[in-house]
């Protein structure tokens, strides 16, 4: 059985979206899945608008997906000599032409078409000339125009295609480029490439590509054609719907895992399973399993499955995640120790890692704002007491715990006459500037015993100030 040898090919016009992200996915789980190989081809011959930093985009959002490519990246603009090779091939084999047609008379003709009635594709005007290359010259494909061109899919099922229907596409462009139908052929023919796993936006580019590897008596491969991905309004998926870029996503504060979980769950499932590990991916992933309908993406989806993996690692993992997120906001530094007993407290509370950062505020920030509201509520006169209480209370203490705090806020309630959730509120707008945090002893824990004092302290000094 001959080795499987997938392919993923994007044009760099522009970043990796997540439809492209899914298709690249799909390709490498299904080779990885079969023990063979995955390869990453630029499709670059647009020159007009590839670019570099395109380029450099794919590459990044292929590594931040832990997407590895086992050959490449190979660049099209690479291998010009290759295509023209081929080319040749089938001129020579009869199944090309020059044609001398200007772009003017094409349109002309192309309007007296559709003024007939009749289907705005090339008349072969120059099928028989018997032209040489030379100057404005463009190769064309001799395409059969009679009989049907049959896909059989390994998602859609057999797709038949009247010949008569396909007009003479150009392989080779007057400057030499070839087009993208025919260097596609070329680049599977010769890359080894057994299935072709893409978008079904490609479905009517298969039979001309079938006919060209028919012409050059190579052998097809295997066609798998993904239904598109809408959003939530059941249309395409476009920027309208959010964020389509992938890296965007990893400014956004999602996780790669979190991503690649929602991008194979577009389109495919197994059973009613709904979070996958990598290696459970690669075990479970089947074509068979692909659907025909188009996916919906959520962004809904996407936050629960974020905080599925935000809650599930551990704080030292997150922390090389939520580092560069902490620098955007020019905190200070605080050690590694601080910042992983921070992120514990905040792990079950946050979706992504840039909501983390921000709620990771009272943590890093050493002077603390109180929320006007909250101080003016719960900052009050009636407090001084508790506050001065726990002061010198938390001020003896050794130990800083939980076990540790416990005692002296149910001591200091009972002893003062107050109940100790009239206590807690207060508490938590000095220590955070807010009414909403993780559990309170828990944050007192991370910041320290000398931290929580000061902060109590400054609360303190606004009581007595009101």
């Amino acid at each position: 059985m001959e080795p499987v040898i997938t392919r993923f090919p994007p044009s760099p016009t522009g970043a990796l979206h997540i439809g492209g992200a899914r298709t690249a996915l799909f390709n490498w789980l299904f080779a990885r899945s079969l023990g063979g190989r995955f390869i990453l081809r630029i499709e670059d011959t647009d020159v007009e608008r590839s670019t570099q930093e395109s380029v450099t985009a794919i590459l990044d959002a292929m590594q931040w997906l832990d997407l590895n490519f086992d050959e490449g990246p190979y660049y099209q603009t690479s291998r010009l000599d290759i295509y023209r090779d081929y080319a040749r091939k089938l001129k020579d084999s009869g199944h090309a032409y020059w044609c001398e047609c200007s772009a003017e008379e094409l349109e002309v003709r192309r309007n007296k078409a559709m003024a007939e009635g009749r289907k705005p594709k090339y008349d072969g005007a120059c099928r028989s000339k018997g032209l040489c290359e030379g100057p404005n010259r463009v190769l064309r494909f001799y395409t059969p125009q009679s009989a049907t061109t049959v896909l059989n899919d390994l998602i859609k099922g057999p797709i038949e295609f009247d010949n008569s229907e396909l007009d003479d596409l150009v392989i080779l462009k007057s400057d030499g480029f070839p087009t993208y139908n025919f260097a596609v052929v070329v680049d599977d023919i010769t890359m080894g490439i057994t299935h072709v796993i893409r978008g079904d936006d490609h479905v009517n580019n298969t039979p001309r590509q079938i006919l060209i590897y028919r012409a050059l008596g190579a052998k097809l491969p295997e066609f798998a054609h993904v239904p598109m991905i809408h959003g939530e309004d059941r249309s395409p998926l476009s920027k309208r719907h959010g964020a389509t870029s992938v890296m965007e996503y990893e400014k956004m504060g999602f996780l790669p895992e979190a991503l690649i979980n929602c991008l194979v769950r577009l389109g495919w499932s197994h059973g009613d399973q709904e979070i996958f590990s990598r290696s459970e991916l690669i075990e479970k992933f089947t074509l068979e399993n692909v659907g025909k309908s188009p996916s919906i993406f959520t962004m809904e989806r996407l936050l629960w499955l974020n905080a599925h993996y935000i809650k599930e690692k551990s704080p030292q993992e997150l922390l090389a995640h939520l580092k560069p997120f902490l620098a955007r906001r020019s905190y200070p530094e605080k050690s590694d120790d601080f910042l992983t007993g921070a992120i514990r407290t905040l792990q079950t509370r946050t979706h992504t890692l840039e909501e983390m950062a921000e709620a990771m505020a009272f943590y890093m920030e050493d002077a603390i704002r109180f929320e006007p509201e909250a101080a003016t509520k719960f900052l009050t006169k009636d407090m001084g007491a508790v506050f001065l209480r726990l002061i010198s209370e938390l001020s003896e203490l050794e130990a800083f715990d939980e076990a540790s705090l416990e005692p002296v806020f149910r001591n200091t309630a009972k002893e003062l006459e107050v109940k100790l959730g009239k206590i807690a509120q207060p508490v938590r707008v000095a220590l955070t500037g807010g009414t909403k945090s993780p559990g309170l002893f828990e944050i007192m824990e991370v910041l320290g015993k000398e931290a929580v004092v000061e902060r109590l302290q400054k609360g303190l000094e606004f009581i007595l100030a009101a």
